[in-house]
């Protein structure tokens, strides 16, 4: 859930950045002779959008997590779970040596969780209602750390400079192939037509999606290194069996689309765009070790 709304932010705000360079004419891409490109400030360009795109997301993450999944932060603990999922982050989070994280609740019935924010010290770690109701409270423990390692292994800031590089190239590459189409199929011998910011876009959006691929899968690779570090915080076996009742809870509960395809538990989504890896290598990585 979270990988998705930070995809979905980044994309937007570069869409909405590239229309509004070209409204404004801001974009100074062509040569002195305002045939051929100019590839320094293409680049500039797109270093600009990219990583603009990659890092409003990262600092506004918390926010739209919050919005979004309808987070309740526990402020007070009202009953004796919510103290003692504040106790837990609280150690966790003491032992992996950040700052103590925003702790809260969101109301699904699908066994989910989510770690976000902009840095180690100034993150949010929430649950839902069906992880709480479906696994036991050293299952629940397991998932935590998981979130946790996640969180002392910077994995935010981490995607947040992988997609700002991912999207220079893309916004670099959409151009250069919008002024090729440009010249050489609509003929346009200076400036740029309607065609280039038409081409530039679509090219743009396919091009998204393959690094979408490699975003997926570097997702894949970190989640191998939260699972170690979530043994180390609650216990090998702890997190093995929280791995193992998610896989179960799989077959038994029928995840909404947008649960399946981007929650813990993904198993639905084709292998290049899934963001976790399988429930099942994930255990044997564990157990292995």
């Amino acid at each position: 859930m979270r990988i998705l709304l930070f995809l979905a932010t980044n994309i937007a705000i570069m869409m909405i950045l590239s229309i509004t360079f070209s409204l404004f004419g801001i974009e100074g891409l062509l040569a002195e002779n305002g045939v051929d490109l100019n590839f320094q400030s293409l680049l500039i360009y797109a270093t600009v959008i990219g990583f603009s795109g990659s890092f409003i997301s990262l600092f506004i993450s918390k926010f739209m997590a919050k919005r979004s999944m309808g987070v309740e932060v526990i402020v007070t603990p009202s009953n004796q779970t919510e103290r003692w999922l504040l106790k837990t982050v609280q150690e966790q989070a003491l032992k992996a040596n950040i700052g103590m994280p925003e702790v809260g609740i969101f109301n699904h019935p699908s066994p989910n969780a989510f770690a976000t924010g902009w840095s180690r010290n100034n993150a949010l770690v929430a649950v839902s209602t069906g992880l709480l109701n479906h696994m036991s409270q050293n299952e629940v423990e397991a998932v935590l750390a998981h979130k946790i390692s996640h969180v002392a292994n910077g994995d935010m800031v981490t995607m947040t400079l992988l997609q700002g590089v991912l999207n220079t190239f893309v916004v670099f590459l959409s151009r250069i192939i919008g002024h090729v189409v440009d010249r050489n199929v609509f003929n346009v011998k200076s400036g740029h037509g309607p065609a280039f910011w038409i081409v530039s876009l679509v090219s743009q959006l396919v091009l998204g999606l393959l690094a979408t691929m490699i975003m997926m899968w570097f997702s894949r690779y970190r989640e191998f290194r939260a699972d170690e570090g979530g043994a180390s915080l609650a216990g090998r076996q702890n997190m093995i069996a929280a791995l193992s009742k998610l896989e179960q809870l799989q077959n038994l509960l029928q995840l909404p689309t947008e649960m399946s395809a981007f929650a813990i538990s993904s198993s639905k989504m084709s292998a290049l765009f899934s963001s976790h890896p399988p429930l099942a290598k994930r255990i044997a990585s564990l157990s292995t070790k």
